[in-house]
């Protein structure tokens, strides 16, 4: 019996010491949006972040991913980041303006002229000083952004390839005034609801219409509501990759380099993915039963000239001028290379 009990105790020891990382590992609880599927830009990054950081760092960090607002919505989850109760999350821009308002800078529209433009904007000096004015605001850390998807305008009513097709269109945006301001400025009215709650709204005919990139519009089978698509590319949206500064700065240096590696990988997979939609748009929203209508240079800028002045004035009274301006100069340095 003594032999038995000395194995015993021996079993017991060891299985608390081989349970000791895992009982000291630190929990991140990682929010995102899409769908628990590797189909999804957003999931397929969480998953290749989870087994990035785990295998870095030996389990000391234990990733948690909550896909489909399981957290809650993006104002939710950015309170919980600044909270510390979310350790990471990545929120898309509307939310991040309502709480960070210079991010909204980021919504003025017809800027960017393609994805090679809007990355390097946004991976180099005015990403870099626009995120680190953000940490020290909100205590929210920001690494980097992916695409949320080149956004485009849907409706169940008409096709809409010219400004004038927009007004009397009901349109649902994101939770930030300056949506409101981009499709006012086109004779439609705005409608903020909070993306969970926005294939009901279609569904219930609350909204004639919305705008998003090609990715959520299959991802939340969106077209299962709406005839049309209008492919105008009015704005480059975004996908914040951010963590709580708090949490991040009681990480130990090699933890902090393995999240700061492993977070570029998952960027890569999260743009490559996006950008493959967006360039496939009108052969993955045809067969989804889309009508879409494209829009002609001439019919762009005729957007253009509409929206993009009442958006920047608003977005100045909002933040004032230096935000715009330094993204004007970044847009312009990248154009003179």
């Amino acid at each position: 019996m003594k032999a038995l009990s000395g194995l015993l105790s021996a079993c017991a020891t060891t299985a608390l010491l081989l349970g000791a990382p895992s009982a000291l590992a630190k929990d991140l609880k990682y929010a995102h949006f899409q769908s628990a599927d590797l189909s999804s830009p957003k999931h397929a990054a969480a998953l290749a972040f989870e087994s990035c950081v785990e295998g870095k760092t030996a389990g000391s960090i234990d990733v948690q991913i909550f896909p489909a607002s399981q957290l809650g919505g993006g104002s939710e989850v950015i309170e919980g980041l600044q909270l510390g109760s979310i350790q990471m999350a990545v929120v898309h821009d509307g939310p991040i303006s309502a709480t960070y308002k210079p991010f909204s800078v980021l919504a003025i529209p017809y800027l960017f002229d393609d994805q090679a433009m809007a990355w390097s904007v946004m991976d180099g000096e005015f990403g870099d000083a626009l995120f680190e004015d953000m940490r020290a605001k909100t205590g929210i850390r920001v690494f980097g952004v992916a695409d949320n998807g080149v956004r485009n305008f849907t409706n169940n009513v008409r096709p809409v390839a010219e400004p004038d097709d927009m007004k009397g269109l009901k349109m649902r945006v994101m939770t930030a005034p300056v949506w409101v301001t981009l499709v006012e400025s086109l004779g439609a009215s705005a409608t903020p609801v909070p993306w969970p709650e926005l294939p009901g709204a279609l569904q219930q005919g609350v909204v004639d219409g919305q705008e998003n990139g090609v990715t959520n519009i299959v991802n939340a089978s969106l077209y299962q509501h709406q005839k049309y698509v209008s492919l105008d590319g009015h704005v480059f949206s975004w996908h914040a990759y951010m963590m709580s500064d708090s949490f991040y700065e009681g990480l130990e240096a090699g933890e902090q380099a393995a999240v700061n590696q492993c977070v570029e990988i998952s960027k890569v997979i999260h743009r490559g993915m996006t950008a493959a939609q967006d360039a496939n748009a009108t052969v993955i929203l045809s067969e989804k039963g889309m009508e879409v209508v494209p829009v002609s240079p001439e019919q762009k800028a005729a957007f253009r000239a509409k929206a993009q002045p009442s958006v920047r004035d608003f977005v100045v009274g909002e933040i004032g001028s230096e935000w715009p301006d330094r993204l004007d100069a970044a847009v312009q340095a990248y154009r003179a290379q």
